[in-house]
């Protein structure tokens, strides 16, 4: 397998090759016995005519994935290397509590268990929370368990809270019953999440990586883009992309891309907090990158009730868009500072990529046709890794043999770990939340807060998506402000529902490549041996899109496909994307076609491009105007300078 795609399975599964080989054994079939469990559900089949209780079915899956959530995540930095004994009894419980709970699901549906019915099942309750905390904590870190705990015990002191967080009170039994047991904890978002859409689509990446799409977006990417100039930062923006789409994890994507592409923006004159910035931007934008997106698509679905076909064909735009402005954005830097692009000798053969990786081009567009237009839903991923099965066969090395189909497995197993162990404690978030009637009230505090207007309560929760965004939880903060903030947009600005949306995922990903703390940002810094800060405040300014952009859509929903006429895309889009290119000229200090920019032009030109792009035909024409003004200017001083040259030796 191709070098990329080996670091990839390595970011992926953090201590499966430090396992034990029987606890690899156990790991791989409890993990591919939840993907088949998965397919069985979905699919409607049944065994003698048994077909499971919703609730029986969520707690097998926490039982097959518990277990590797404690054997393949590591509680310390220092157990990374090894399965100490600890995690391998705590990895046993997790299997057995949910299994036991499996076994009394009809009743747990029936009657309910909350409060729990005895001390001994409130025990069973208490431990079952204490592990999603655990696991919570391994993936997303103290903060994240921070908040968990507070929401966990909110209920408690929710009646003594001041103003808009005050909430109705229960006791104890209570809170416990209520997320180990009802619908406003794990049985709720997490286990539908996971359990409804989430693992076909992670089952389709990882089959795709296992049999060689890695390689194939990378020297496709080079392919298209590596000749031009800066072709290096160019090809990480479009292979992050890719990847971006396949993995839905940010992390995951700097290390495995960033491998390859930024030694290579380094060689050819890149400085490593640049070519460091560049991965990380890149990176985080593939989580909303179509067709397989990540894990906050998912959550959306469930939250907003629209269908993940239209979530996906809504997110297209927005995130070429995005991309778009980052591809400009590099090449504007090579432009100024006379970067080249690869030797031509050292690209792939841009024909010879197509002709072989046609078997993962066939199966995308295949994903997209059963998604649009067979209205397949969840189940079109897993007739496209079928498919992919099939086609792999097409070439020798590409064929799914048994090596890459317990690779492929190893990696889905990984991925849905890695996600249920960050989703189960959300129910912890959304009990504390929904039951106190916090959310309502905050809703409430914030359309006050607004006083009817509209820009003050975007103000408020553009920086709470920063803040929480900050330490890796944007999916945490869309899921807090997808039940407080989008409501009150929704009521004050009379918005669209799923722009509002996308609006909120957008910022919350601002805060994962900014400083002080954006995560994503370090781990690329650290990959580019660069200054971490520095890393951080160029990627700030390359995803300045990110700032712009929700903008363009909150108020133009056509964007996202929503509410308008084709006429309307069709002069959106093109005043969208000359807006984004001047903005990006403006930035970087040079614009295609003007060349390089003096200091006080560029700030003109970025409050040019901007306007361009923002709604109404006024603020439009007024940037159209504005930027005509500033490269006149500049073309007249440059001819003038051209003109005195011979005579008086004068230059610019």
């Amino acid at each position: 397998m191709a070098k990329v795609e080996d670091k990839f399975v390595k970011a992926e599964i953090t201590r499966y090759d430090s396992m034990p080989r029987p606890i690899k054994v156990i790991f791989l079939i409890l993990s591919t016995s939840g993907v088949g469990l998965f397919i069985y559900y979905m699919f409607g089949w049944s065994i003698r005519e048994y077909i499971f209780v919703t609730a029986g079915y969520y707690y097998l899956l926490y039982a097959a994935f518990a277990f590797c959530v404690f054997v393949a995540i590591p509680a310390r930095k220092k157990d990374k290397g090894r399965v100490p004994w600890y995690d391998i009894i705590l990895a046993i419980i997790g299997f057995g509590l949910p299994l036991y709970f499996f076994f009394h699901a009809e009743r747990i549906d029936l009657v309910g268990w909350v409060p729990p019915p005895s001390t001994f099942h409130l025990a069973l309750g208490i431990i079952f929370g204490l592990l999603a905390l655990e696991g919570g904590r391994r993936i997303g870190g103290r903060p994240f368990l921070t908040l968990c705990v507070i929401a966990w015990f909110y209920p408690l002191f929710a009646p003594y809270m001041p103003g808009p967080f005050y909430g109705i009170g229960y006791d104890f039994p209570w809170t416990v019953g209520n997320f180990a047991f009802s619908a406003n904890g794990a049985l709720g978002l997490p286990a539908m999440v996971m359990g409804t859409i989430l693992i076909g689509f992670l089952l389709f990446a990882g089959m795709l990586m296992a049999s060689g799409a890695g390689r194939f977006f990378l020297d496709l990417s080079l392919g298209l883009l590596g000749r031009f100039r800066g072709g290096p930062a160019k090809v990480a923006v479009v292979s992050s992309g890719f990847f971006g789409s396949l993995s839905g994890n940010p992390i995951a994507n700097v290390v495995a891309t960033g491998a390859v592409t930024i030694p290579t923006m380094k060689r050819i004159g890149y400085p490593p907090h640049y070519a460091g910035a560049i991965e990380a931007c890149a990176s985080t934008g593939g989580v909303l990158m179509p067709p397989v997106m990540g894990m906050v698509a998912f959550i959306m679905v469930v939250i907003t009730g629209i269908e993940y076909a239209t979530i996906m064909i809504a997110a297209f735009i927005p995130a070429l868009l995005y991309y778009f402005g980052l591809l400009m954005q590099v090449d504007a830097y090579a432009g100024r500072v006379g970067l080249k692009g690869l030797p031509r000798e050292e690209l792939p053969s841009l024909w010879k990529t197509l002709k072989e990786g046609w078997p993962y081009i066939t199966v995308l567009f295949f994903l997209v046709f059963g998604l649009v237009y067979m209205r397949w839903g969840v189940i079109a991923p897993i007739y496209a890794s079928g498919l992919l099965f099939v086609l792999s066969f097409a070439r020798k090395d590409t064929m799914m043999t048994p090596r890459r189909i317990i690779e492929a497995l190893t990696v889905v197993g990984n991925l849905i770990t890695q996600t249920m162990a960050i989703l189960l404690p959300v129910g912890f978030i959304l009990g504390g939340m929904v039951m106190t009637g916090v959310s309502g009230s905050l809703t409430t505090e914030l359309v006050a807060l607004g006083g009817g207007s509209l820009i003050p309560v975007l103000v408020v929760g553009c920086v709470a998506c920063y803040l929480m965004g900050l330490i890796g939880m944007g999916g945490l903060a869309y899921i807090f402000l997808a039940v407080t903030m989008a409501p009150a947009l929704i009521k004050i600005g009379g918005l669209n529902v799923l722009a509002t949306h996308f609006f909120i995922v957008f910022f919350s990903m601002l805060g994962m490549v900014t400083p002080p703390i954006g995560i994503v940002g370090f781990v690329a810094a650290a990959m580019a041996g660069a200054p971490p800060m520095k890393t951080l405040f160029t990627s700030m300014r390359l995803a300045v899109v990110i700032i712009f952009l929700p903008f363009f859509f909150l108020f133009n929903p056509a964007l996202v496909l929503q509410g308008d006429s084709v006429w309307r895309i069709a002069y959106l889009l093109p005043l969208c994307v000359v807006g984004i290119a001047i903005l990006a000229g403006g930035l970087e200090g040079y614009l295609v076609k003007v060349g390089r920019l003096q200091l006080w032009e560029r700030p003109l030109l970025v409050a040019a491009g901007f306007m361009i792009a923002l709604p109404g035909w006024t603020t439009s024409i007024a940037g159209f105007a504005l930027a005509a003004l500033v490269i006149a200017v500049i073309l007249i001083r440059r001819k003038t300078a051209a003109l005195k040259l011979p005579t008086g030796g004068e230059s610019t």
